[in-house]
Order: structure tokens, then C-alpha cells, then sequence
């Protein structure tokens, strides 16, 4: 095994002599600040890979600020992870840092790779890696901590299952009873870790070299056996840069892609505004939604629109709404009216009803149902209706939005029982460009934000102070000032 190839990925750890019997059975309640502020880091790790990709698919180089702090990223979550259930190999707590610490027993490092391919970076993370995610998923389980996988978890540890954590429970258990770590678990579990780590790497667009099939058992690299100590930080550690990631930067970094993450709902959503306002109006301008109602009531009522206490402001901003319904029998006359909803509620009271909750996609809807009777009055003669309509064939309610809760209802017009309708809503909506230009001027100022915040901080850390020179591989720069 001392001959094997080294990988660019360089994961190490010492087994800690005189490990405590019982410490392991709270790693998890002592390890929660370190979970907290990983979740956050992690966070950035994935904003920053996406802006490496489109660094690497435009220059062919991985900028050297953010390769820095995503190594850190992984270094800190696999000193986190050895110490509690990815590996349980030392009691000493671990330190709140990206940079490399000589002393601590885990150890993580990346080459920097002067150039990657631009195309092999379209395919890598997620074509090339599947026979590595297959592999991952056996060791880990399902909670792949590096690879930003969608799921119904957003859990970050490997240690939650798989044979990760069924050995490193085993090793737990041996440790209470007889106070010693069962050396050939521990070489197999830094083999598995090693492995998850390399593929983390990988995924995570920091090499282009392939990961081995290969399982590296024991806390020492191959090419580095016997085990110990990583040595002096190298080209890919944090604290061989004297600029390095401050924690004013890394605090920079994280607030950027958290401003980044949430100007995406504004620009989403402004986009998706001002498309609707451009091309999903109808001839009179009105946005609308339509649908099927059949139900054996004798009456059809909506839920009430609340508008009560809003500024007269929001009835602009919403302009005119409109109701069209016609009977599914065209020779059936309907009556739609809306009436504010507690005049709407007294009229109905005593009827045997239906009530709108939701409309699906493909118009049909949720309805809750009220027992009771026909109708005591006819509905023309109510006299509560801000708009009303009746007769066969399409009828139309119009009225501008005002202040208050409304409430449609259709019935038929003789008050019998069974109500059938195709029935369409829409509002004016002249606020709607306005709301959604600023929503997306909103957007990409946080964006903008977000990215002067993480350029600045991953330019500083990638700075080399006066008269220094570069780390082999990386091209000279003149310093600033």
C-alpha cells in the first residue's frame, strides 16, 4: 500500500492513546456549536462552488480565495467529524478555524491545480461521480454531508447511517466496556472517510483527478505511512497564506452568500411578475384564474377576501375584479353577486352551501360543505350586493377593490338545488410591473451585495503581502497600494 499513487486529497488523523470510556455518548450534545456554525459554512461552500464552476468553465482556473475557504470548510467538518461519529478518534475538542492546525490529530489538505478543464467541469460533479455516489451512500448512508444533495433532509453529518456509523457505534461500544479503540475498525472507518472525502472534493470542482477505487485503510496516507502528523501546511492550506481567512472575512463570506441565497426570492419572483403582467393579461386586462365548480348545494360561496384594515393604497394597487360564471346548462339563469362576507354570511345562513377552499392546477376544487336548507329570500331581492347578475348564459360582476372582506356567491337563480358553473376571477392589478420591478431591483441589489461582500473577502484572503512570493504554481501578482 506504500506504493500507491497519491491523490491531490490528503485526508490523515492519529488515533488518540487513553481515549475516554464514556466521553463519546455526549460528542453529540458537545459538538452542536461546531453543527450550527458548519450549517452556515456549508451554505457558503455551496454558493462559492457555483461561482467556482462558472470561474472554471470561463478561465480554466479555480479562484484561489475560494478554493482556500472551501478547503477550510471540508478541513473543519472532517476535524469535526472525527471527533464525534465519523470516526470518534480523539477526545481533544476541535478548534474554530478553516486553517490547518499542526498539532490537532486530523489533518485535511487539497493541492491547488494550476488549471482544470472547462469541459470536464459540466460533467464531473454529478455524470462522472455517480458509480463514487453509489459507493458514498454505502458508507455514509444517506446523509452525504459535502454534496448539497436535494432531499427531504438537510442533514450534513455521514454519520447518520450507513457503515460509517454502524462501525464507529461498534468502536463505541467496544470503548465503554474494555477502554480500548478495536485498531482494525478504526483502519477501515479513516479508509471510508478517506474515500466520502475525496469524492467531496471532487464534487466540489478541486480536482480534476479521478477518485481511486481504492480503499486506503489506517490514519496515514499511502504515500506516508507509517502514520503521523500532517506536516507544514502547503500550497492548498489556509494558514500558508498570510492573508488567509480572517474570521472578519469568513464572517463576510457567509453574510454575502446568505444575501446572495435571498435576493434569489425577489428576483424570482419579480420576473415572474413582470412576465405575467407582459403576457398573461386578457383583451380587457385583467390577470385571471378559472375553473369547474359542480357541487348538489344550493349555493356556491367563496372564502372571504380580506381586505379589512389594509390603507386605501391596496385597493389601487389591485385595481378592478371581475367574476364571470356561466351554468354548465345553457338553459339554466344563475345569479352571482358579491356582498361584504358578514351580509354574504347572514343571507346564507340556514342554506345548505359550499364553500371554495382551493383550486388545483387543472381547475378542480376543495370544497367544505354547510348543511341546511333552500334559500329563504331569492338573492336578486336581498338587497346586500356591491355587484350582482343574473339571467342564462355568461353573467359578469365588476367592482373596484375596496376596503373590507368580500365574498362571491353564485346560486341559481329559481334558488334550486345544484349548482354547476364554469366560472373565471381576475383583477386589474395595475400596481403589478411597479411591484415587480422593484421586487427585482430589490433582488439584484442583494445579489450585488452578496457578491462584493464574498469578491472582496476572497480577494483579500488570496493576497500575497509585499515582497512574498506565490505558492509554486500560482502567477505572481502585484501587490497593491
Amino acid at each position: 500500500m506504500t506504493n500507491a499513487n497519491p491523490y491531490p486529497v490528503r485526508v490523515e488523523a492519529e488515533l488518540d492513546p487513553g481515549l475516554s470510556r464514556w466521553l463519546w455518548l455526549v460528542k453529540w450534545l458537545l459538538a452542536i456549536p461546531h453543527y450550527l456554525v458548519l450549517s452556515v459554512l456549508w451554505l457558503a461552500f455551496g454558493v462559492l462552488t457555483v461561482v467556482a464552476f462558472f470561474a472554471i468553465l470561463v478561465t480554466g482556473r479555480y479562484p484561489r480565495g475560494i478554493f482556500d475557504f472551501n478547503v477550510g470548510v471540508l478541513r473543519w467538518t472532517w476535524r469535526v467529524h472525527y471527533y464525534a461519529y465519523a470516526g470518534l478518534g480523539t477526545d481533544r475538542y476541535p478548534p474554530f478555524t478553516l486553517a490547518e492546525v499542526p498539532d490537532y490529530p486530523a489533518h485535511l489538505d487539497v493541492d491547488y491545480p494550476v488549471r482544470l478543464s472547462r469541459g470536464l467541469v459540466l460533467v464531473k460533479w454529478w455524470l462522472l461521480a455517480i458509480p463514487h455516489y453509489i459507493v458514498v451512500g454505502l458508507f455514509a448512508g444517506g446523509g452525504l454531508w459535502f454534496l448539497w444533495w436535494p432531499g427531504d433532509s438537510d442533514d450534513t453529518t455521514w454519520a447518520g447511517g450507513g457503515l460509517i456509523g454502524i462501525l464507529v457505534l461498534v468502536a463505541g461500544f467496544v470503548l465503554l466496556f474494555t477502554g480500548s479503540y478495536p485498531r482494525p475498525v478504526y483502519d477501515f472507518v479513516l479508509g471510508m472517510d478517506r474515500w466520502v472525502v475525496r469524492v467531496a472534493a471532487y464534487a466540489g470542482l478541486m480536482t480534476d483527478e479521478y477518485p481511486p477505487f481504492r480503499l486506503d485503510l489506517g490514519g496515514g496516507e499511502p504515500s506516508r505511512q507509517p502514520e503521523g502528523p500532517l506536516p507544514a501546511p502547503r500550497s492548498g492550506a489556509t494558514s500558508a497564506r498570510p492573508g488567509g481567512w480572517t474570521p472578519g472575512r469568513i464572517t463576510a463570506v457567509v453574510v454575502g452568500a446568505v444575501l446572495a441565497l435571498v435576493a434569489m426570492g425577489p428576483i424570482t419572483g419579480g420576473v415572474a411578475m413582470l412576465w405575467a403582467d407582459r403576457s398573461q393579461r386578457d383583451a380587457d386586462g385583467f390577470l385571471t384564474a378559472s375553473g369547474t365548480f359542480d357541487t348538489g348545494t344550493y349555493a356556491l360561496a367563496t372564502e372571504a377576501a380580506r381586505f379589512a384594515g389594509a390603507p386605501e393604497w391596496v385597493g389601487a394597487a389591485l385595481g378592478d375584479v371581475r367574476v364571470r360564471a356561466a351554468s354548465t346548462d345553457p338553459s339554466e339563469a344563475l345569479f352571482v353577486g358579491i356582498a361584504p362576507s358578514d351580509e354574504a354570511a347572514r343571507y346564507l345562513a340556514g342554506t345548505e352551501y359550499a364553500t371554495v377552499r382551493d383550486v388545483d392546477d387543472d381547475g378542480s376544487a376543495a370544497m367544505t360543505v354547510h348543511s341546511g336548507g333552500a334559500p329563504a329570500t331569492p338573492p336578486a331581492t336581498a338587497g346586500i350586493w356591491t355587484a350582482q347578475s343574473s339571467g342564462t348564459g355568461t353573467r359578469t360582476v365588476r367592482t373596484p377593490v375596496d376596503v373590507g372582506d368580500w365574498t362571491v356567491v353564485v346560486l341559481n337563480a329559481d334558488r334550486g338545488r345544484g349548482v354547476s358553473v364554469r366560472a373565471e376571477a381576475g383583477a386589474t392589478v395595475p400596481a403589478l410591473p411597479w411591484v415587480g420591478g422593484g421586487a427585482l431591483v430589490l433582488g439584484v441589489l442583494l445579489l450585488g451585495a452578496g457578491g462584493l461582500l464574498i469578491g472582496r473577502a476572497a480577494h483579500l484572503a488570496a493576497e500575497h503581502p509585499r515582497g512574498s512570493k506565490p505558492p509554486t504554481g500560482e502567477p505572481a501578482r502585484a501587490p497593491h497600494g
